[in-house]
């Protein structure tokens, strides 16, 4: 499910109300550091036919452009979200974007949050850190608990470290909001007791503002992936709702 353009929707969301969309990466393909057996774009290897990365100044044009048009129409804007085909932190323009998307937001839509969705492998760059810091909502994601775990589910490119990100995050120093997928797939089983306990360790050691911990909703690229319900995926993050997290199940 490949976004065909810069800035799409606004969408309904369940947890961003309705939701102005904008995709950092080719209108036509993917690029991403993971290659989530789970990813709703699909695997990385099909979606290569574009690789062209838009430029700070083509979305600062789109994005004025549609906030211009839904501004007319009374269309209300309650998100405005990085969230494309693949990692929208690898685009070498994010930082400069966020400060156009910050300005544009503040003359349409002041009352709008600014949120990235990530995979937080490029929170260690400075200038990531910095520009991820000046949004609403940084949602970070961590599924694994350790590199093993994550070469099953997110097969990162090499050099991905799980104990790096970790580190990385710190510097939000909680103030970031960590999403994590809860799911069963072959070598892998997110209920599991090595994997929820290691990571219920992450979630105490980083104490991110909010957790998002959501499951299967749409065709996954590998079959046979296992999904969990709200109460089952409840139910095992019960210890730490107990000790105070604020956690949403989806």
């Amino acid at each position: 499910m490949l976004r065909e353009d810069t800035v799409f929707g606004p969408i309904r969301s369940r947890r961003l109300g309705s939701s102005l969309g904008i995709n950092l990466l080719p209108i036509k393909g993917k690029i991403c550091n993971f290659d989530c057996i789970y990813c709703e774009c699909g695997w990385n290897k099909d979606g290569r036919d574009d690789s062209v990365l838009p430029t700070a100044a083509q979305v600062r044009s789109a994005l004025e452009d549609k906030l211009t048009a839904l501004l007319l129409e009374g269309t209300p804007v309650d998100s405005i979200t990085f969230s494309g085909d693949g990692e929208p932190t690898l685009n070498p323009d994010f930082p400069a974007i966020v400060e156009d998307t910050l300005r544009l937001r503040d003359c349409f839509f002041p009352q709008a949050k600014v949120s990235v969705l990530s995979n937080a492998t490029m929170v260690h760059k400075d200038d990531v850190f910095e520009a991820l810091r000046k949004v609403d909502n940084p949602v970070m994601k961590i599924d694994a608990p350790d590199d093993r775990y994550a070469a099953l589910i997110n097969r990162p490119a090499p050099g991905y470290s799980v104990a790096r990100t970790v580190e990385a995050l710190k510097r939000f120093r909680g103030d970031f909001i960590l999403q994590t997928m809860f799911l069963k797939a072959p070598g892998f089983d997110s209920g599991a007791p090595e994997v929820l306990n290691a990571w219920m360790d992450i979630v105490r050691t980083l104490r991110p503002r909010q957790i998002q911990v959501y499951t299967i909703d749409r065709p996954t690229p590998m079959e046979g992936i296992g999904r969990y319900s709200v109460d089952e995926m409840r139910s095992l993050a019960a210890p730490l709702l107990s000790e105070g997290f604020d956690i949403q199940f989806r």
